[in-house]
């Protein structure tokens, strides 16, 4: 990943921003694209480019948990900013800068990688590195719109790359319609992308099969909560939990949960299935441990941009052994901050720490929801989750314990927070598993209006483009 992030600080091959038009983009203006995408060495370049937008500060480096954890039950304010207090507090506007930035990194990648699409298609590299690379950047789009349709509902579908003079004003897209898309990419990634241990070491952050396959299975599971569900989705998701779980444990598997997160193990971790790459300079830093870390804790230079919510912090077992390496105390205060992303070589902003979007253990407990969900009396239901206990040193669940579905939803919602503290899947997990309103009356006495449940279209592209109907109650 090194060489990766050296090429693109050399070639810089984008803009990270539109300035005029509506997802206006000029990816290439210093290249001229009949010299460009000739080779595979052009794809590669260009791959980088899209998965270089995901370091950003205001997208996968520090937007994804302040919009998907603040927005939970398990995160609070520290330092106050601009933006946080109110996703907090869910009185969020169509004018939250964070919303935005979630908004506008997400259709910049999306530009990104129609333009690589639509240009490696067809150009002259040998078909089988051509579908990997094809395969790879239509994951990263997937996951963008995924995100999308998970924070916002209804968003413009766009296929092909946006640039020049192009003045683009589409309109928001049916649910249905963009879900088929993230499927068919999905799909094709997991056809055609190499398995996980067939990735060089120099290209740890590409896209995997088995990354496909546990993306497909969330994807499945989210579709299946809402309003654009398939009867077969329930057990299209448990199909693909259970192609990553056949690659186990040769390709992946579950580590001690303090080694997932430590910096000095990355290169060998077999946990992680899909991750945003970090390290020191040369390369891109990520500042996700600083904001977390307090002041008072060595290094001492700690943002203390954001706690832990008290009553989460209490919430595990004496003995889970997840806790202490999750969570910390603030020296003389009764404040909890998350110390899971630390990193004892960080510099400044800048730490090692990848940003895990996927994970072995997520896709055992997302074998377990699906499996819940098709037949609820089953007790291989419980295979996954118990898995996950065990790797936390908790006894095992069963149908004594856990006799009836909604119960076994409920554990799955504590077990999922439990393991993804800090992951920016609270937000998501919420309200898939339909316990959105109930936490949030539980935790802060808010009687949640349905409008919160999506998140509004941000004005200033609402300004951009006419088209662009707003969310009900925004």
């Amino acid at each position: 990943m090194k060489k990766i992030m050296i090429l693109l600080a050399v070639m810089v091959l984008m803009t990270t921003v539109s300035c005029k038009k509506f997802l206006q983009e000029d990816p290439y203006d210093f290249i001229s694209k009949d010299k460009f995408y000739k080779t595979e060495a052009d794809a590669n370049a260009a791959l980088n480019g899209v998965i270089s937008i995901m370091q950003l500060q205001q997208y996968y480096g520090r937007t994804v948990w302040v919009v998907n954890d603040l927005t939970g039950d398990q995160m609070k304010v520290g330092l106050p900013q601009t933006n946080r207090p109110e996703l907090y507090s869910q009185t969020y506007t169509s004018t939250n800068g964070e919303i935005s930035n979630w908004w506008n990194n997400s259709y910049v990648l999306i530009n990104r990688a129609n333009d690589m699409i639509g240009n490696v298609a067809g150009g002259p590299i040998a078909e089988g590195a051509k579908n990997n690379l094809l395969g790879n950047a239509r994951f990263l789009r997937a996951l963008a719109y995924f995100d999308l349709v998970r924070s916002f509902g209804e968003v413009p579908l766009l296929l092909k790359a946006t640039e020049g003079t192009d003045d683009l004003r589409p309109s928001r897209s049916p649910l249905k319609a963009v879900y088929e898309q993230i499927v068919l990419d999905l799909k094709f990634a997991e056809a055609n992308c190499v398995t996980e241990d067939k990735i060089p070491a120099a290209l740890k952050g590409r896209v995997s099969s088995g990354a496909a396959s546990a993306l497909l299975a969330k994807v499945y599971l989210t579709r299946a909560s809402g309003a654009a569900a398939i009867a077969t989705d329930y057990q299209d998701a448990l199909a693909a939990c259970n192609k990553v779980i056949a690659l186990s444990p040769g390709v992946y598997t579950l580590l001690p949960f303090a080694e997932v997160f430590n910096p000095d193990k990355k290169a060998a971790n077999k946990e992680e299935i899909f991750t945003v790459q970090f390290g020191l300079a040369p390369n891109v830093g990520t500042i996700t441990p600083r904001m977390h870390l307090p002041k008072a804790v060595a290094p001492f230079d700690g943002n203390e941009a954001f706690y832990v919510e008290n009553a989460f912090a209490l919430s595990y077992s004496s003995t889970d052994l997840r806790k202490a390496a999750t969570i910390g105390v603030v020296p003389n205060t009764a404040n909890f901050y998350y110390l899971k992303f630390t990193d004892p070589s960080r510099q400044g902003n800048s730490a090692r720490n990848n940003w895990v979007i996927l994970r072995y253990a997520d896709v055992l407990l997302m074998q377990s929801e699906a499996m819940n969900q098709i037949n609820s009396a089953d007790p291989n239901k419980f295979n996954g989750i118990n898995a996950v206990r065990n790797r936390a040193g908790l006894l095992p669940l069963s149908m004594v314990t856990t006799p009836g579905k909604d119960e076994f939803v409920t554990a799955l919602v504590e077990e999922r927070g439990w393991e993804f503290a800090a992951e920016g899947q609270r937000r998501y997990d919420l309200l898939r598993l339909g316990r959105m309103k109930q936490q949030q009356l539980k935790l802060h006495n808010i009687v949640l209006d349905d409008k919160y449940l999506l998140m509004p279209v941000p004005e200033t592209e609402r300004t951009l483009n006419p088209n662009l109907s707003q969310n009900t109650g925004f």
